[in-house]
């Protein structure tokens, strides 16, 4: 499981999307300050599970998976800061997102509520996702020598790391590894399912409250503009007859 090509086959579809997306300076900088809290957090993740796990080896492997983690974060992390300092111009605002996911997902998982086997499920099929997109990144930088070094170096962490977490689980829940792999799998792609739902929700909620703003509203702003043009400016004379007190309520 160690070599080939690891990149999944709508990555390699979605490649000029992730070319286009890297080859913008301030797209390029938010990637890999993004890419560095979010390897930072996943190394705390994994720290933890090293804090709980009743195996003396997971214990040792966590702990090596943790600082490298945590030394990928600071290596992103650092080479944004440096490509943001080196930048000339004031960072560009429009689309400087970056619609591709990237890095772990550790978000996804709540340690202290895992297995160990299922913990290494959730780490193979996370690490081997990562190892994959960082392939095609390091393609797309070619043009950057230190931050392809960067991801090359990354890389041969994460073909570790995805080798390490299959054999592990293998090792621990050899009758259930593959059914557990699968499992984890299915539960990536449901929750970026939702996320995914979540935001073009909140898309389609956008979309709809302009069309009431600008289709529904307008007519009534109108309306009140002409029956505004139509009363007379000031005070107006109160007819005569009437006995009612001006200090009454009623």
């Amino acid at each position: 499981m160690s070599g080939g090509n690891r990149s999944t086959a709508w990555d390699r579809m979605l490649g000029p999307v992730h070319r286009w997306v890297w080859r913008d300076p301030d797209r390029r900088i938010r990637k890999l300050l993004l890419f560095g809290e979010v390897e930072t957090d996943g190394g705390r993740d994994i720290l933890r599970a090293a804090e709980i796990t009743p195996d003396p080896l997971l214990r040792r492997l966590y702990l090596e998976h943790a600082i490298d983690e945590l030394h990928h974060g600071d290596l992103f992390r650092e080479r944004g800061q440096a490509l943001l300092r080196a930048r000339r111009t004031a960072p560009r605002t429009f689309f400087n997102g970056t619609p591709l996911p990237g890095g772990h997902g550790l978000d996804d998982l709540r340690v202290e509520d895992e297995s160990d086997p299922q913990l290494l499920a959730f780490l193979h099929v996370a690490e081997k996702a990562a190892a994959g997109r960082f392939e095609i990144y390091r393609d797309c930088v070619a043009d950057d020598p230190e931050t392809r070094a960067i991801f090359e170096e990354i890389l041969r962490d994460e073909v570790f790391h995805m080798n390490y977490s299959y054999a592990q689980l293998n090792r621990v829940s050899p009758e259930t590894s593959r059914r557990r792999v699968w499992s984890a799998r299915a539960s990536r792609v449901w929750k970026r399912y939702l996320r995914a739902m979540t935001a073009l929700a909140g898309l389609i909620g956008d979309l709809m409250l302009t069309g009431i703003y600008f289709i529904v509203l307008a007519p009534f702003a109108w309306a009140a503009k002409r029956a505004e043009r139509r009363e007379s400016a000031g005070w107006q004379p109160v007819s005569g007859g009437r006995e009612n007190s001006p200090t009454s309520l009623y």
